[in-house]
């Protein structure tokens, strides 16, 4: 079992900036793939970044140019660095983290923490 806590959320200006933390219980986060995603109201989740075991990184278009993710291995943490942030950025973000295997896909999310955009 996973645990994965976000923190930073809050609200902010147009403009302005957030960094998103997400710490993992479990020693063995550094072989997981871990994302952001993120949910408006009345609105499905969707895909904000990933970050692979291997530091790869995927960043939905939205968000290119604006947000990066990072892992701190032995944290146990990953980070979302959103800057320029737009009244639509506005949502719910959630951490994810995944492991696919021949046998199973274990995958754990967070609680989500609120990112609001408005001035």
């Amino acid at each position: 079992q996973v645990q994965l806590v976000e923190s930073g959320g809050g609200l902010v200006q147009p403009g302005g900036s957030l960094r998103l933390s997400c710490a993992a219980s479990r020693s063995i986060f550094s072989i997981y793939t871990m994302g952001w995603y993120r949910q408006a109201p009345g609105q499905q989740r969707e895909l904000v970044a990933t970050i692979t075991s291997g530091g790869s990184t995927n960043y939905a278009d939205s968000v290119k140019g604006r947000f990066t993710i990072s892992r701190d291995n032995a944290k146990n943490t990953v980070y979302l660095q959103m800057n320029s942030l737009k009244p639509e950025d506005t949502a719910v973000y959630y951490c994810n983290a995944r492991r696919t295997t021949v046998v199973r896909t274990y995958e754990y999310w967070g609680q989500g923490t609120q990112v609001t955009v408005s001035s």
